[in-house]
């Protein structure tokens, strides 16, 4: 059976440098998201992209890694994201979020390993 619901789809723009605390930015992210049970976090590395100081950075053969574009992207209902936006506000704030609505669909399966 399939069913769909309202959600909120949350990208967060970083690069793969970015720290927080000593780790990842990305990881940072997900990890908070996993302690807040959220639906799920997946981190998307891009191949080439520039920020607000227009400097462009790619992955080339020879050079795999020159602080590529990370979105971070997390679906969810907007009241289970508020803690996480708030957390991104406070240890992020030079960051670059967006936020969309969208439509969830459930196909049948077995439960979130999140779920009680």
């Amino acid at each position: 059976m399939t069913h769909e619901e309202d959600a909120i789809l949350l990208r967060v723009f970083c690069g793969e440098s970015d720290q927080h605390q000593g780790r990842p930015v990305s990881e940072a992210i997900v990890l908070k998201a996993r302690d807040l049970h959220l639906a799920g976090a997946t981190v998307v590395r891009g191949i080439m992209g520039y920020g607000r100081h227009a400097t462009p950075h790619r992955a080339t053969l020879f050079r795999l890694g020159s602080d590529l574009p990370v979105i971070v992207e997390l679906v969810d209902t907007e009241a289970k994201l508020h803690p996480l936006l708030a957390w991104l506000e406070e240890n992020l704030p030079d960051g670059l979020a967006t936020t969309e609505r969208v439509g969830v669909l459930h196909h049948g399966g077995r439960p979130a390993a999140h779920e009680p």
